[in-house]
């Protein structure tokens, strides 16, 4: 409240409120007031111990006190006129119950959640005081406040077929009325989702602007509330036959609220007006709608931005919400659902994927790093709402419609937030790492696979896709109960190898391995689950996994092979033969020189007739040269730090062997597929200089 820029506030300790009657004394949390708004805020939040208070008691209070706590404030800190009064609610880490909402709304109480109160500071650090108009609009949307009405001249005309104005006033004055929705709000507003966050860095730009006595030749584009002007027509120097079309000269009275003038283009403009001290004294021009619908403003702020700067296909994704709410075509209105429910799924608490959606002006970072654009695409790419169409008929509706749009957000919201929510529960560690380090479950390709897993379940339960959609909500989610747990678990017993080689899966090919093998998981626990292409796409993969498996290792072993013998020739320097009589083994050394010898062709040197097996041995006896080359995994005895060389080779002697139609499983290839490259990685970033030796801890 006071970065708000509030005249008046209580202390630490908060404020008493006395009784007129009876000397009761009510303790508020924070008082704050200025002349215009007296604003009294209890606070809520959850204790150390889990247990939560329960908001109706603090609502109900604040109901009780408004008209003393008006009283108290008009006697005690008198105004120039009469100030609006607000009563709040603030909560931290508490999840607010509908019942809450509801009796806040029946009692004039205003909820504001930890996730609003970010919104504000956010706000206030980039536009300063004028975050304030920003906060009250919220808090008296719709009500009139006194010392805002205002006559000026104006021009009256007509464009695309709504009546618009235009006038001059001071920025401060629009600084009061006007109010930007912007797309990364959380709690919601007449129009949701379409401006972009104000950039401090451009507000700065703007501002010395400003000092500079720089003028705006363009408008700021806003749309006022048909309810709150009235144009009066003055006479004409044509006489009265003047045709409105083209102008019309008078005096439009503004009776306005907060929260009245929506900003559709310029907030930079009008913003960095915000605190300067030319802000009352400047003009600045503006071109003013009457009374846009919120699918109408949207529209014309992609009109506007679209010819200065190329609008981003997720910005239109996000926006589907606001342009096709209403859409008479059902696939133009499950695209705007979709968007809906992604931007609701980001603001619920209860939700997995709350404040993990990056919508497309957001800063990426590991925890918010799912995009909306990935979400949109998986979702619209599925039948989950439209079974079947014929041309541009509906002919079969999938099961997450309900019938309007308000019901299938509901639905929708309701499933995903269960699948989800059961996929992170079995696997919370991991899901809360998101794209940070040892992530990955949280992240695109894997969001997309388990709703593509998502819609298998459906398929498999209701092949017709009728009797999922005539079940309740709850009973569509008892029905994917067991396959989301069952999804859930198996990803919950990931190793961490099992993990960096999930997260190496990449795009289209990745999700759909991804997304074979979690069906695969689900088939072996339920056997009748068996979608189509699974069984041929595990055919084929495992046919490819011998061959890839022996590249691999003939790789790995070119690679130990060339890396030993220069660094046992750099050690054992005193003769040419040393590296070979010293650092090999004499078993080795044997076997090989027999081989050597038997060989007619006589292939090269004699470390052309060791086998892959040889070379753990011979790290082993010169451990302190290998260590910090080949030993892997940060501590533990040689044995263990050179396990993965006889995995390697016991590989090797099944795919050497293709007669013995042995397979290697597709996760012993994803094993040596990890060692291959942790071994290149290791010896290029890690090789030291000869003598040089050091722990690679």
């Amino acid at each position: 409240m006071y970065r708000l820029g509030f005249n008046y506030l209580s202390n630490e300790a908060g404020a008493d409120l006395e009784a007129e009657q009876g000397g009761r004394r009510h303790a508020i949390s924070v008082v704050a007031l200025d002349d215009e708004v007296a604003v009294v805020i209890q606070c809520a939040s959850a204790d150390e111990h889990g247990r939560r208070p329960r908001l109706e008691g603090a609502i109900e209070e604040l109901a009780q006190i408004r008209s003393g706590f008006a009283r108290a404030v008009r006697d005690q800190f008198p105004a120039p006129g009469k100030r609006q009064t607000v009563l709040a609610v603030f909560s931290f880490d508490l999840v607010v119950q509908d019942s809450e909402k509801a009796a806040a709304a029946g009692k004039a109480v205003q909820l504001v959640e930890d996730h609003d109160i970010s919104y504000y500071e956010s706000l206030v650090n980039h536009v300063g005081t004028a975050a304030r108009y920003q906060f009250l609009a919220d808090m008296l949307s719709g009500r009139p406040v006194p010392g805002l009405a205002v006559r000026i001249p104006a021009v009256k005309t007509r464009m695309g077929g709504t009546t618009c104005y235009t006038f001059s006033t001071s920025p401060a004055y629009f600084l009061k009325i006007s109010y930007v929705s912007h797309r990364s709000k959380g709690q919601a507003s007449d129009v949701n989702t379409y401006q972009r966050m104000l950039s401090k860095s451009r507000l700065n730009g703007i501002r010395d602007y400003i000092s500079k006595d720089g003028i705006f030749p363009t408008n700021i584009v806003l749309n006022l509330d048909n309810q709150r002007l009235r144009f009066e027509r003055i006479r004409q120097e044509a006489g009265e036959d003047v045709d409105p079309e083209n102008g019309l000269l008078g005096w439009l009275d503004l009776r306005p609220t907060y929260k009245s003038a929506w900003i559709i283009d310029g907030q930079h403009r009008l913003y960095a007006y915000s605190g300067h001290s030319k802000a009352k004294n400047s003009r600045v021009s503006v071109l003013a709608f009457e009374g846009l619908p919120p699918s109408k403003q949207a529209e014309l702020f992609i009109d506007i931005n679209a010819k200065q700067k190329s609008v981003r296909q997720s910005l239109l994704q996000e926006l589907y919400a606001e342009l096709h709410w209403d859409a008479a075509d059902p696939a133009v209105r499950v695209r705007a659902i979709i968007s809906k429910v992604i931007q609701v799924l980001d603001a619920d608490r209860q939700s997995a994927f709350y404040q993990r959606i990056q919508a497309a002006d957001a800063t990426k970072d590991p925890i918010r790093c799912i995009t909306l654009a990935t979400i949109y695409g998986a979702l619209e790419k599925t039948d989950f709402f439209i079974a079947k169409k014929r041309r541009s008929q509906v002919v079969e509706f999938g099961p997450l419609w309900a019938g309007d749009n308000e019901s299938t957000l509901k639905r929708t919201m309701h499933a995903l937030r269960f699948w989800f929510n059961a996929i992170r529960d079995k696997a919370r560690e991991w899901w809360d790492r998101g794209a940070g380090e040892g992530g990955g479950l949280a992240m695109n390709d894997s969001v997309a696979s388990c709703i593509s897993v998502l819609q298998s379940v459906f398929r498999h339960l209701d092949p017709e896709g009728h009797r999922l959609l005539h079940l309740s909500n709850d009973d569509l989610v008892k029905e994917v109960a067991p396959f989301a747990q069952a999804l859930g678990e198996y990803l919950g017993t990931f190793s961490d190898e099992d993990r960096k080689r999930y997260r190496e899966l990449r795009g289209i090919q990745g999700q759909t391995t991804r997304t074979k093998r979690a069906q695969q998981a689900l088939h072996a626990k339920f056997p009748p689950f068996n979608p189509p292409g699974l069984q041929e796409f595990l055919q084929q993969e495992k046919a490819q996994t011998n061959a890839k498996a022996k590249a691999v290792i003939d790789r790995i072993e070119t690679t130990l092979q060339s890396i030993i013998i220069e660094e046992l020739r750099g050690e054992y320097t005193a003769n040419d033969t040393d590296w070979w009589t010293l650092g090999v083994p004499l078993k080795i050394r044997k076997k090989a020189t027999e081989r050597q010898e038997e060989d007619n062709h006589r292939r090269g040197g004699k470390e052309r007739y060791l086998d892959l097996v040889d070379y753990r041995d011979i790290v082993q006896h010169n451990w302190s040269v290998f260590e910090p080359l080949l030993a892997y995994g940060r501590q533990g005895s040689k044995d263990k730090r050179t396990d993965w060389m006889a995995f390697v080779n016991e590989k090797r002697r099944v795919v050497a062997h293709a007669s013995s139609g042995m397979m290697l499983s597709i996760e012993d290839l994803e094993q040596l597929q990890g060692y291959e490259q942790w071994l290149n990685q290791h010896i290029s970033g890690l090789q030291p200089s000869r003598g040089d030796h050091a722990d690679d801890g």
